[in-house]
């Protein structure tokens, strides 16, 4: 506790030394020789919804949306906060594909020179969107997806998108996703299934962990991850229209990655305020013993805007009695990671 308070004071002070250097002016503050320990968010200010990051040596990749002609945008950083844009992880789609719609990939490592990519995209076929998986040799690419078709298309229930692998303490490989409903009118259901341990395929049969039940999670839940904190497991997700401000980001506490799941009575832990709207579809990344959620918001009164669009933020995660607190959206001078 002792340690904590001064950690407070020394970044109040250090905040308060930079506006008084001028830091305030519209400058990114970690970008000056007096801020080189701190940063202001959103730490990607151009449109790039949907953002997971992986960390492979000293780097962080970062994976987002299609935007800018790009299939899977790709950015690096030594640090989370200064983002360099680094080409499309995906420039060539499989040939059942179409381009236009590639959404939220995720990319989790398998081996040291082995990558998986699980992403969205259109299928010709059905016309839905579908769930795609694709590999390489570095995080960076080029990933190649040498499928005959979508990993997961569940056509009936409005399609399959916002993959999520995760790795499970006993070494298990899962993926999570949502049956796309609200583009048919029905219900968003979050499923979870085993992977090979190759990545490729899927085994056993799907699992239905949740849907939306709650006022503020409207007509549908998505953008499912799993975490785990002291052992217990939770997942995350994000509920509601992805253009309003009325998005923001809960969880549930889950026996297993099978489930059951049960939502925490708290939600949403992250939403809309001042500096931040629509606050959602995150990822949770770990550095030197803390938690930070990466997450998209719009600039409060653009929702729905391309310009600048879902930009990207970075904001603490504290554990108050096991339970995640997000200290955010945040938008004032804060330590780097």
């Amino acid at each position: 506790m002792i340690d904590r308070r001064i950690r407070r004071r020394g970044a109040a002070a250090l905040a308060a030394a930079l506006l008084v250097a001028g830091c305030g002016s519209g400058e990114t503050p970690s970008s000056t020789p007096e801020g080189a320990h701190v940063f202001t968010n959103p730490v990607v200010r151009t449109d790039a919804p949907d953002p997971q990051a992986i960390r492979v040596g000293e780097t962080w990749y970062l994976f987002h949306t299609n935007s800018g002609g790009r299939n899977v945008p790709v950015l690096t950083s030594p640090d989370l906060v200064d983002w360099t844009p680094a080409g499309d992880a995906l420039p060539e789609l499989p040939a059942w594909a179409d381009a236009g719609k590639t959404w939220a990939p995720e990319v989790i490592q398998l081996a040291p020179d082995r990558f998986a990519l699980y992403y969205t995209v259109a299928d010709r076929a059905s016309g839905r969107q579908c769930l795609g998986r694709a590999v390489a040799s570095t995080a960076l690419g080029p990933y190649r997806d040498d499928a005959d078709g979508p990993l997961v298309c569940q056509a009936d229930l409005g399609g399959s998108i916002d993959a999520s692998p995760y790795r499970d303490a006993d070494g298990s490989l899962w993926l999570l996703w949502k049956n796309d409903g609200n583009a048919i009118g029905v219900d968003t259901w979050l499923w979870s299934q085993r992977l090979s341990p190759d990545g490729l395929r899927l085994v056993g049969t799907p699992t239905k962990l949740l849907k939306q039940t709650e006022p503020w999670e409207g007509t549908l839940i998505e953008g499912p991850f799993f975490h785990r904190h002291d052992g217990k497991l939770l997942l995350f997700f994000a509920a509601n229209a992805y253009d309003q401000a009325s998005y923001a980001e809960g969880y549930a506490v889950c026996e297993s990655p099978t489930g059951p799941c049960v939502k925490a009575a708290e939600n949403p832990i992250l939403k809309s305020n001042a500096v931040a709207s629509g606050p959602g579809h995150a990822s949770m990344v770990s550095k030197d013993g803390r938690t930070w959620l990466l997450y998209h918001a719009w600039p409060p009164g653009q929702e729905g805007s391309t310009d600048p669009g879902r930009q990207v933020w970075l904001d603490e995660v504290v554990w108050t009695n096991g339970k995640p607190v997000v200290k955010g959206p945040t938008a004032e001078p804060q330590p780097k990671p």
